[in-house]
């Protein structure tokens, strides 16, 4: 019976970029998604009720607007720190 799993030679050419930029863009998409969070958390009215996602789940639990905004802008901080660390990084390699 012939194995479902993939074989070393059937994903030969799917890294040929090199891994700092793929986690660069990675990184990139991922500011973007907590932007539109921030943003979204930003403009709700203070009636509005917001629910936090289970980790790995369907379940939602009720969350406070406000320490979920709070949360989300350090999340965006800690990534845009990530993000020009990598570029720091690829400046002084070329610098170099």
């Amino acid at each position: 019976m012939p194995s479902r799993g993939s074989r070393p030679e059937d994903s030969a050419g799917l890294f040929s970029v090199d891994h700092p930029t793929l986690h660069k863009e990675d990184l990139s998409s991922k500011i973007k998604e907590q932007k539109i969070v921030v943003d979204e958390l930003s403009n709700l009215k203070k009636n509005r009720k917001v629910y936090r996602q289970q980790q790995n789940s369907n379940i939602f639990f009720l969350a406070d607007r406000t320490e979920m905004l709070s949360e989300s802008k350090n999340i965006l901080d800690e990534l845009k720190k990530e993000y020009q660390e990598i570029e720091n990084s690829e400046k002084t390699k070329i610098k170099k």
